[in-house]
């Protein structure tokens, strides 16, 4: 048991949070830049009377008897110095630095090169209060080379408050829209899953057995994905079920025969005045009874076993060559038995050749069925031997790798070559003793390995025609069909 639990995570909350964090973010940086657009804005006016008093003021000088004069009345220097919120000051330095008028303390401009009748502005402070300053250098021709100075500041008090008045009228709308902005960020949010709320209630409406399809046209683009990965699990889950189902009508159905068979024979054996010979014949068929039905009992297990580990096929290299030269050796004294000529032909059973990915106890079990078909099938006696091979055959490209089992005999007619492949289908007029599984449970272990079986003629066109049963695997990589 973990010693710190996981909180489970909310998709509204955290669709919420990311909308939402860059949106609370940005509002300060809103802040900060409206400040300096303001800032800038409420300098504009003011600039202008500035850089016009300058120029005024420069209009003023003149040159006479080789002396820089100001001729600025005392009425007009109370016009220039008259502000409600504000301090104005003024200088105005002949080009000998003598002052003409105005305030000696007023910080001189920085030492660049004077651009002659420009007007330039620049921050200062004056008697430790802020100041902004227009200041022109003017080029008096009598005076000389040297140019005189005139400047014109003023404190910043009205600049403050109508940057402060600016910021107010963006930022109080903002203050408003913002919680609006909020709520409608919410309530579409809300909206926007509320198909996610949809498909839970109707998936929660289902019936326990209810496997069919969602509906992928009634949700939107970004959950189809979702809805599809939710109706292969569905189908996979009801295709298992139904392979379980069907395994268990089978089970039942093919165990019916040989109990049935289990108890009549019991029953006759329990008779009042039956013979030792009798009771023997009973007893011989109890024996062959149970072996059909363990027999039938292990194919049905094997097809299961084949048909439901689909979805945890565990792959490793297997020699091919290796696992029928082993098969082969395991059905020698039922060959014997039969008078049957079985033997092995093909790749070594070291060659690097014969090596697949696959499941080796799966692919076992397909070999020994192919055996068990072939040596059920094939007419033999002391007289006319049949022959079962088993070859592997490799591909010098190293692209296929080939099973092949043959046998002699009758064949299978062109018609049944198919439905011999369906679970408990034996071709007719056969009398060998069989469960009809055995190439049901190839061709699902071939399925699983991406292999092709096909089922054609050992001798075409003659009295006993045989059969040949091929498996084809693609070497390199078995993937599940």
């Amino acid at each position: 048991m973990p010693l710190i639990r996981r909180e489970r995570r909310s998709l509204f909350g955290e669709i919420l949070d990311w909308m939402l964090t860059p949106l609370l973010l940005l509002w300060p940086i809103s802040l900060a830049l409206t400040w300096f657009v303001a800032q800038g804005l409420a300098n504009k006016p003011f600039d202008r009377t500035l850089e016009y008093n300058a120029y005024a003021l420069a209009e003023l000088l003149s040159v006479q008897d080789g002396q820089v004069r100001l001729n600025l009345s005392q009425p007009a220097t109370g016009v220039l110095r008259a502000d409600e919120s504000d301090i104005v000051y003024f200088q105005v330095l002949a080009p000998s630095g003598a002052l003409l008028a105005g305030e000696r303390d007023l910080p001189a401009p920085p030492l660049d090169d004077p651009a002659p009748d420009e007007v330039r502005l620049r921050d200062a402070e004056l008697h430790g209060t802020d100041v902004r300053v227009a200041y022109i250098w003017v080029h008096l021709p009598e005076a000389g080379p040297v140019p005189a100075l005139v400047q014109v500041g003023e404190t910043r008090s009205k600049r403050s408050v109508l940057a402060t008045e600016i910021i107010k009228g963006v930022l109080l709308p903002q203050l408003l829209v913002l919680p609006l902005a909020l709520l409608l960020v919410w309530l579409a949010l809300t909206r926007g899953i509320r198909p996610l709320h949809q498909l839970e209630e109707r998936i929660r409406k289902r019936r326990s057995g209810d496997l069919s399809a969602l509906d992928t046209e009634a949700v939107p683009i970004e959950v189809a994905p979702l809805v599809d990965s939710v109706n292969d699990l569905l189908g996979r889950l009801h295709e298992s079920m139904a392979t379980q189902k069907r395994f268990l009508a089978d089970a039942a159905h093919q165990l019916k025969t040989p109990l049935a068979g289990l108890r009549m024979q019991a029953d006759l054996a329990q008779r009042d005045g039956t013979s030792t010979d009798e009771l023997k014949q009973s007893l011989l068929q109890i024996g062959r009874a149970s072996v059909r039905a363990t027999h039938t009992v292990n194919q049905l297990l094997a097809l299961a076993r084949a048909e439901g580990g689909a979805a945890s096929l565990q792959l490793q290299r297997v020699n091919l060559a290796q696992v029928v030269v082993d098969a082969v050796h395991d059905s020698v004294p039922r060959a014997l038995e039969k008078h049957l000529d079985l033997g092995y032909d093909g790749a070594d059973a070291d060659s690097p050749r014969a090596v697949l990915e696959g499941n080796a106890t799966l692919l076992k079990e397909l070999v020994r069925n192919l055996l068990d078909n072939a040596i059920n099938y094939t007419p033999s006696n002391s007289e006319q031997p049949g022959v079962v091979t088993a070859r592997v055959i490799t591909d010098p490209f190293g692209q296929v790798l080939l099973l092949q089992v043959e046998n002699t005999g009758p064949g299978i007619a062109a018609a049944e070559r198919e439905l011999v492949f369906q679970p408990f289908y034996r071709p007719l007029g056969t009398e060998a003793d069989g469960s009809g599984l055995g190439l049901s449970i190839v061709r699902e272990i071939a399925r699983q390995h991406g292999a092709q079986v096909q089922l054609e003629e050992l001798a075409p066109g003659t009295a006993q025609p045989g059969a040949r049963f091929t498996v084809r695997f693609a070497v390199g990589g078995a993937g599940r069909a």
